[in-house]
């Protein structure tokens, strides 16, 4: 399930203003089924709908009646400071109220929703009517340290007390929160505009406090605390650093010297550690806070290479390992950007560095270097979207790029329109055959730190593309000029219901024991090679399924298959002909081995051809089905004559 807003919408009546709404938002509209014709996301139980988004903390933006939304998500509801936002619009766009979740997004989105309709939100939070602002909802960028303060720290405000503002700068905060002074691009310039047109009772000296600091300061109910993100991280390790000792090396420094971590913006490296398992770890692991994360990201050499004016321990042996004078110092500065000075230089463990640099302007981590690439190798199932597999849909969602046969991404079309019909990935089209261009495209693409999908039918590690990522990961002669980029890419695989599978639950269960699968291509494998495992397994009496059975140019190879397995089963072996399996023109056929016309056969045929314990049987409706039992029948005769002790 995508973490972007969903706008819920029950009936063509509401329709209008949810699509204004999610346009806005650049949301997910969630529609129902039956009533709704255009949506992103379809349901059939409301209720149920609402329930599992709240569940995942997706925020929700309900065009209907509040009562329905509070209904959906009541048993849901446990913990007031982790429940998204839920937000009630009315039908024709004449009330906004948020429900839920008011300081988690609810208020924000309710002000920018009520802009939107030319509306006034019905906000109830006494904080937010009252000083026009939410504290504990600071702009992106800026994290507050202890939002567990903000109820009293409001309560204060209301009984009539004052606050100040400080910031790291010994200068007065009040010209700039009221608009008097400005510092330009400056990260505080930001922050104190977002202060700016609040309504809260600012003093040059007063008991509650603001400030805003990339120090570790505690903050308290008369102390909110607010950390930049204009720290960055450099580190650099050998091949194989334990994780601990690079993640305790990193705290530590920040401890001693008194950083918050919360204005860490990025864990920054040398694109040749983009693989390493221990600064991942650390980037998955920064704070000792249960999911807390920040982004690693990488720079080449040349660009590190351009801060060693700046650098504070440059070395001629980094330089002439990786080619450029300081590898942490060298990432924190240029992640902190022109404004950046390294306020920590490199500190040393056993076998890991570290160094730190503060940008004056916030560090935004996807404008910083690259990410390490992701390759995800997807299966799809035979074409059918009831057939597609969660994990699958997830990381086809999270692709930014998408490379496959045509047909294969015209199966998956759904998953690639938005309400306007526009797409939203990058499409890659490869015609059939062109297996080893499709991937090293897509390992290309991965290895400049986009986030790919290759794309298969089926199961991608059955004679689909897994296994030929590998192969040419593995090809360090023939591809010796992209083999050490494409060994840093992150690869994934996740499992599609292959044909067979989906053939057998179609016709029956022929797969119920023992099996095997045969490719009748010899593009790749010699005709020998399979005419030799066809009839080894036509000898041990497996349940044969068959692969790519003919093409255009490959028609004989079915009919030679076949004289074999005539010559080991009977001739009223059941065969199971699937054709276009999950796709317009699906068709199931139950034949005998006798009776099998390989001429009825394509490319998109599988066929599954009965062991000698194969049995076709018809339902009292009419309906064939093909099973090859296991022998329980066997199992219950020998129970009954075993002693009862």
């Amino acid at each position: 399930m995508s973490q972007s807003t969903a706008v819920f919408c029950l009936g063509v009546s509401a329709f209008p203003v949810a699509k204004k709404i999610a346009t806005f938002l650049d949301a997910e509209l969630h529609g129902k089924t039956g009533r709704i014709s255009q949506a992103d996301v379809f349901f059939s139980d409301a209720m149920e709908h609402l329930s599992k988004l709240f569940q995942d903390g997706i925020p929700i933006v309900g065009v209907c009646a509040s009562a329905v939304l509070i209904r959906g998500v009541a048993k849901s509801i446990s913990d007031k400071k982790t429940e998204p936002a839920l937000v009630a619009v009315a039908e024709d766009g004449s009330a906004v109220v948020p429900l839920l979740g008011g300081h988690h997004g609810a208020n924000d989105m309710a002000r920018k929703i009520s802009e939107l309709l030319g509306v006034d939100p019905a906000i109830t939070t006494s904080g937010d009517i009252r000083f026009g602002i939410s504290l504990d909802e600071p702009p992106e960028g800026f994290v507050l340290a202890n939002p567990e303060d903000v109820k009293e720290f409001s309560v204060s405000m209301l009984a009539g007390e004052s606050l100040m503002i400080s910031s790291d700068e010994n200068h007065s905060c009040l010209d700039y929160v009221r608009g008097n002074k400005t510092i330009g691009s400056d990260h505080k310039q930001v922050f104190y505009n977002w202060l700016k047109v609040s309504n809260l009772p600012f003093s040059a000296f007063e008991n509650l406090q603001i400030s805003l600091t990339s120090k570790a300061v505690s903050g308290n109910k008369e102390h909110l605390v607010y950390h930049p993100k204009t720290i960055a991280v450099g580190v650099g390790c050998e091949r194989g650093t334990d994780p601990e000792e690079l993640i305790s090396l990193v705290r530590n420094t920040l401890k001693k010297n008194k950083i918050a971590p919360e204005s860490v913006a990025a864990v920054v490296s040398i694109d040749l550690k983009s693989d390493e398992p221990a600064i991942h770890a650390l980037a998955e692991k920064f704070t000792d806070k249960p999911v807390e994360s920040i982004p690693a990201r990488f720079f080449d050499a040349a660009a590190l290479e351009e801060q060693t004016p700046k650098l504070q321990n440059p070395s001629k042996t980094v330089f002439k390992e990786v080619g450029c004078h300081g590898v942490a110092e060298g990432a924190a500065l240029a992640a902190a950007g022109k404004s950046g000075k390294l306020v920590i230089p490199k500190i040393k463990s056993k076998h890991a560095t570290c160094a730190v640099a503060q940008s004056d302007e916030l560090i935004d981590p996807q404008k910083t270097g690259k990410s390490q690439g992701t390759l995800f190798i997807v299966g799809t199932g035979p074409g059918s979207p009831k057939w597609r597999l969660p994990e699958a849909e997830e990381m086809l969602k999270n692709s930014s790029d998408w490379v496959g046969y045509g047909l294969y991404l015209d199966l998956i079309a759904d998953l690639n329109k938005n309400r306007f019909g526009k797409e939203k990935h990058r499409l890659h089209r490869f015609e059939l055959g062109q297996e080893e261009k499709r991937v090293r495209h897509a390992l290309n693409l991965a290895a400049q730190g986009k986030i790919v999908a290759l794309i298969s039918s089926g199961d991608p590690g059955i004679y689909a593309m897994a296994t030929l990522v590998f192969e040419m990961l593995e090809r360090t002669d023939t591809e010796p000029d992209k083999h050490s980029e494409w060994s840093r890419i992150r690869v994934v695989s996740t499992p599609g219901i292959s044909a067979m599978q989906a053939a057998g639950a179609l016709a029956g269960a022929p797969l119920g024991h023992d099996f095997c699968s045969i490719s009748l291509s010899d593009l790749l494998t010699p005709w020998d090679t399979i005419k030799s495992r066809i009839i080894a397994a036509a000898k041990s009496d497996f349940v044969i399924a068959f692969y790519n059975p003919v093409s255009s140019k490959r028609i004989n190879q079915l009919s030679e298959a076949h004289e074999i397995l005539l010559k080991h089963r009977s001739p009223d072996t059941p065969v199971i002909l699937a054709h276009n399996l999950g796709r317009s023109g699906e068709r199931v056929n139950v034949v005998t081995l006798a009776c099998m016309e390989p001429a009825e056969v394509n490319m998109l045929t599988v066929v599954i051809v009965g062991s000698s314990q194969s049995k076709k049987i018809q339902l009292p409706n009419g309906v064939v089905r093909v099973y090859t039992p296991r022998g329980y029948h066997k199992k219950q005769e020998t129970e009954k004559t075993l002693p009862v002790c």
